[in-house]
């Protein structure tokens, strides 16, 4: 089975898909009808050679989806509120009026994105270390690694395992699983109706999911020997906040070797070690991906086909929106 330039992320009632060229991300209003927002992109890998190398390029993709990822959700959570507000209008009898887009708005987003990801630092990052510490095992690079490593899996599972019991995070990852349905079935030629999609895994081995999985266990081991180092270098083992301030500035190391893991994982999926290495992110999925209906699926084939550039007669309602 070929593994194609072609990624995705579920979003609030619908599901981006990203190619080589382009980003798509269809979402599903209450009407019934399919809103698809296209946009022209062309990674920094591409524009300039130096970053395309191994490991380097890892990096760049990390940051560039985290990027497109946080716009998607932003043009998904515009749809929703905007049918919202059509529904208030409707009921009070007043004729709705399509706001324009403020500059507080792009600074509230900017200052949510900071304040999620310093939360999402602090919870997942900081404090597997502090509690580390407080254990008291720090002159061990191997072991103190190894229950930061831990902890910042507990973390992620018990937060995603929480999540999963609220409704609308479920719908979430049913279109996540409609995502992974609809590239399986793309990449294996397949006919891109529901009912063929359907048929197909919803847990795939190049999930973001799985990468963050990547990222924190490859982690233990660069974490490991940079604490080493730290230690021969100066004779003491370094204190928390120094220990912080050195994990953090090899993060774009991690993930960009974590990247390029995971680019091999979907190349060698057929294989045996490969299939046993990639276990774990594959179980993890079972919670992160839920079984998506037929309009859920649909959805995901019209973001995968408008990113693809596939032109189909079809007999679904979408509303193409401009690219900005």
């Amino acid at each position: 089975m070929p593994d194609l330039a072609v990624g995705g992320q579920a979003v609030i009632e619908g599901v981006m898909m990203r190619s080589d060229d382009r980003i798509a991300t269809a979402v599903r209003v209450p009407s019934g009808e399919i809103k698809v927002k296209t946009d022209t992109f062309i990674s920094l890998t591409k524009r300039f050679k130096f970053l395309g190398i191994p490991v380097l390029r890892g990096a760049v993709s990390f940051i560039e989806m985290l990027v497109i990822g946080i716009k998607s959700l932003n043009f998904s959570a515009d749809v929703a509120v905007a049918e919202i507000e059509k529904e208030e209008a409707a009921k009070n009898g007043t004729v709705y009026k399509e706001k324009e887009k403020k500059k507080s708005n792009a600074l509230l987003l900017a200052g949510t994105v900071v304040f999620a990801l310093g939360l999402g630092i602090t919870i997942f990052f900081f404090l597997p270390l502090a509690l580390s510490t407080l254990i008291g095992i720090e002159k061990d690079a191997l072991s103190f690694n190894l229950v930061a490593g831990c902890i910042r899996v507990l973390l992620f599972l018990a937060y995603v395992w929480g999540i999963s019991f609220i409704s609308d995070f479920r719908r979430v990852f049913a279109y996540h699983g409609a995502e992974h349905k609809s590239i399986f079935a793309f990449e294996s030629g397949s006919k891109m109706t529901p009912d063929a999609v359907a048929g197909y895994p919803r847990r795939h081995p190049r999930c973001g999911t799985s990468f963050i999985l990547i990222v924190a266990l490859f982690a233990i081991l660069i974490y490991s020997i940079s604490d080493s180092i730290y230690t021969v270098v100066n004779g003491v083992a370094p204190g928390l906040f120094v220990r912080f301030g050195i994990h953090f500035s090899l993060l774009p190391l991690v993930a960009g070797i974590s990247y390029e893991l995971l680019k091999l994982s979907g190349r060698t999926r057929d294989s045996k070690i490969t299939q046993f290495l990639i276990a774990p992110g594959l179980w993890l999925q079972s919670i992160t991906t839920k079984e998506p209906s037929h309009d859920q699926i649909e959805v995901a084939i019209v973001a995968l086909e408008t990113v693809m550039n596939i032109t189909e007669k079809s007999e679904l309602s979408v509303k193409r929106i401009p690219a900005t």
